[in-house]
C-alpha cells in the first residue's frame, strides 16, 4: 500500500498512510493565485499560494482531488467556481465540472495494491503532481516525469531549444498553439485596438444600484438633475446568491448586487454630475481607479454635444507587473498610496504626471490618468443631454 501521497496544484497531493486501513492526502498549493481545492470524499478547501490541507481517507476507497479557480462563496459555503464547480458548494459532494485536472486513486484494492493517476478525460485547469511518499516500494511521481531542460527548455535562450516528439503531437492538432516554452514564430498572435472579451459584465451605477447584463444587453437608470459626483462601473467575475450578497473579482462593492457605494478598484469608471453651473453637464472617463474593461460613454438626443469619449486599450494585457491584479490593471495611488500616485495634499500644478499615469494616458487620452488631470479629461455637455449610453467593451 502507498505510504503517503501528496497533490500538487503546481497542486502538490502527498498520500500518507497512517495505518493499514487509511491514508492521509496533503494537498498544497503551488500556483500564485488562490485555488479552492475540491476532494471526493473530502470536501473542499481554498488554499492561497503555499498553504495546505490534509484529507484523511479510509481503506478501499476510490476517490478524486482536483482545483477549482475562480470561486466565490457566501458565508453558508454557497457561490459558484469558474472551473471545477461542485453544483456550487464549498465542501463538495460529488464530481467537479470540467474542465479540471484529475488526481484519481483507489486504495487497498486487489493484491493490496493502490492505484494512483492524472487524468485529462475531464480536461485541464491548473498542473498538478501526484507523490506517493514514505514508501520504499512506490516511488514514482506523476507529473514530473519530463521536467528536463529538453522539454522544459530551461536554462536555454531562443534557438537552442526546439520541438521534440511530443511537441509535434501537440503542434500537428493545434497548429496555433504554443506546442513548447520557445515555441514563439508560430504562436503568437496580436489584436490591433484590443479585444472586447467579456460576455458577462455586472454593471454598477452611484446612484442606480447594479445589474447583471450579458453580451447586448442594457440596463437604463434615471437620474435626477443636479446629481453629482455619479458613477458607472462594471464589475466581473461575480457570483451573487439569491438574496442579491455575494463577491466580483473587480469593482465590487461590499458584496452588493445592488450597490450603494463606489467600487473597489481596479474598475474602469464613466463619472458625470449634471446641470451644474451655467446650466453645463460635466461627464468623463477615469482611470484613477484602474481599469478593467474597455469603456465608452456617448451624450446622445443633443445638438450641442456631441462628443463621445472611449477607452478601449487592451490596458490589462500591457499593464507593468507591478500594478497588475485579477481581473485588471491598478493604478498606481491603489498599490503605492504616496502623494505622488495619489495627489494627497496637493493642488493644481503641485502634482503632475507619473510614468505611470503617462502609460494610461497615451493609451486612453479622453481618460484621467491621475487625480489632478482634469484640463485634458473633462467633457461638458451645454444645455445637457436628455440622455447618455455607456457601452462597455464596445
Amino acid at each position: 500500500m502507498i505510504a503517503k501521497s501528496s497533490i500538487s496544484f503546481s497542486i502538490l497531493i502527498l498520500l500518507i498512510s497512517t495505518h493499514a486501513d487509511a491514508a492521509t492526502f496533503t494537498i498544497r498549493n503551488n500556483c500564485p493565485i488562490t485555488l479552492w481545492a475540491a476532494a471526493f470524499p473530502g470536501g473542499g478547501r481554498r488554499l492561497d499560494l503555499g498553504e495546505t490541507w490534509s484529507v484523511n481517507v479510509p481503506a478501499s476507497t476510490s476517490g478524486r482531488i482536483w482545483a477549482r479557480t475562480g470561486c466565490s462563496f457566501d458565508g453558508s459555503g454557497r457561490g459558484r467556481c469558474q472551473t471545477g464547480d461542485c453544483n456550487g458548494l464549498l465542501q463538495c459532494q460529488g464530481y467537479g465540472v470540467p474542465p479540471i485536472t484529475l488526481a484519481v486513486f483507489a486504495l487497498n484494492q486487489v493484491n493490496a495494491l493502490d492505484f494512483f493517476d492524472i487524468s485529462l478525460v475531464d480536461g485541464f485547469n491548473v498542473p498538478i503532481e501526484f507523490n506517493p511518499e514514505n514508501s520504499t516500494t512506490c516511488t514514482r511521481s506523476l507529473g514530473r516525469a519530463f521536467m528536463t531542460d529538453q522539454y522544459c527548455c530551461r536554462n536555454s535562450s531562443a534557438g537552442t531549444c526546439g520541438p521534440t516528439s511530443y511537441s509535434r503531437f501537440f503542434k500537428e492538432r493545434c497548429p496555433d498553439a504554443y506546442s513548447y516554452p520557445q515555441d514563439d514564430q508560430t504562436s503568437i498572435f496580436t489584436c490591433p485596438g484590443g479585444a472586447s472579451s467579456y460576455s458577462v459584465v455586472w454593471a454598477a451605477a452611484i446612484p442606480g444600484g447594479g445589474r447583471r447584463l450579458d453580451l447586448g444587453q442594457a440596463w437604463a437608470i434615471n437620474v435626477p438633475d443636479g446629481t453629482t459626483r455619479g458613477r458607472i462601473w462594471a464589475r466581473t467575475g461575480c457570483s451573487f446568491d439569491g438574496s442579491g450578497r455575494g463577491r466580483c473579482q473587480t469593482g465590487d462593492c461590499n458584496g452588493l448586487l445592488q450597490c450603494q457605494g463606489n467600487g473597489v478598484p481596479p474598475n474602469t469608471l464613466a463619472g458625470f454630475a449634471l446641470n451644474q453651473f451655467n446650466d453645463l453637464d460635466f461627464y468623463y472617463l477615469s482611470l484613477v481607479d484602474g481599469f478593467n474593461v474597455p469603456i465608452e460613454f456617448n451624450p446622445e438626443n443633443s445638438t450641442t454635444c456631441t462628443r463621445a469619449i472611449r477607452c478601449v486599450a487592451d490596458i490589462n494585457g500591457q499593464c507593468a507587473t507591478e500594478l497588475r491584479a485579477p481581473g485588471g490593471c491598478n493604478h498606481p495611488c491603489a498599490v503605492y498610496m504616496t502623494d505622488r500616485s495619489c495627489c494627497i495634499n496637493s493642488s493644481a500644478g503641485s502634482c503632475g504626471p507619473t510614468s505611470y499615469s503617462r502609460f494610461f494616458k497615451e493609451r486612453c487620452p479622453d481618460a484621467y490618468s491621475y487625480v489632478l488631470d482634469d484640463q485634458t479629461s473633462t467633457f461638458t455637455c451645454p444645455g445637457g443631454a436628455s440622455s447618455y449610453s455607456v457601452v462597455f467593451c464596445p
